[in-house]
């Protein structure tokens, strides 16, 4: 059977790893001081990859928290893909340079088409992850506290016509609730494009939230709260990878 990639999620709130509900800077739990500890902890359990997010970068509409890749980047074999503020391509440079292998570019993606394609032919479309954010069926864009006119597919589809492949989608509604993920939303996203490399996210709660998403054609699947709340044991994810 095929497997799904497992890429845990740290979320970074002045460089300490964080959950929101429904991406609420209101509501948010802080469960360690030291993301670098967080992902030694994932690496030693056998995680290949890290999904981090810069929430301070994400308000803020600018990189801000890159020294904790960088830390992480210097000091495990982690394959690190890093969202939150990219909003030029400074961002992007600064990204990179500090370790990240992937970035994912949602709101540029919304707002200014023309740069996010130039940085897909600057940078390689094997490099940016579209980040498709969705509530109600549209875009949401600047930390989720904006909502556009782009339709999800379409939207998917604009930049798989640029080479996208790498989209990681996140239903709002479900994200840190841990009351399941939108399985039957990413699974009519893979029966129409069989081959694209989704990325699911939001509501994850159980190993059989991630089998049902795995069992719908998913190919991978970022999470955080489950693990950090004791929803999921490393072991039960070590059996999945």
């Amino acid at each position: 059977m095929k497997k799904i990639e497992i890429i845990p999620a740290i979320d970074i709130i002045e460089g300490k790893c964080v959950r929101l509900t429904q991406g609420d800077y209101r509501q948010k739990t802080i469960y360690n001081d030291d993301p670098l500890e967080v992902a030694k902890m994932f690496e030693s359990h056998g995680i290949r990859r890290l999904h981090v997010v810069d929430l301070d970068g994400a308000r803020s509409k600018h990189v801000v928290n890159w020294k904790v890749v960088e830390r992480i980047a210097s000091a495990t074999e982690l394959t690190i893909d890093f969202g939150g503020g990219i909003k030029t391509e400074a961002d992007v440079d600064i990204a990179f340079a500090s370790g990240a292998c992937y970035v994912t570019v949602g709101s540029i993606a919304v707002t200014d088409r023309e740069a996010f394609v130039g940085w897909i032919e600057k940078y390689g479309a094997d490099k940016m992850i579209l980040g498709a954010d969705t509530k109600g069926g549209h875009i949401s864009i600047n930390g989720w506290k904006e909502e556009s006119e782009d339709e999800l597919l379409p939207f998917i589809e604009k930049y798989m016509s640029h080479g996208i492949n790498n989209v990681l989608c996140t239903d709002i509604s479900k994200d840190g609730m841990l009351q399941g993920p939108s399985v039957k939303l990413y699974g009519s996203i893979m029966a129409e494009h069989p081959r694209l490399h989704l990325i699911a996210s939001g509501g994850v709660s159980s190993v059989g939230d991630i089998i049902e998403l795995r069992d719908a054609g998913v190919p991978a699947v970022v999470f955080g709260k489950a693990i950090y709340e004791g929803r999921i044991g490393m072991d039960e994810l070590e059996k999945l990878m």
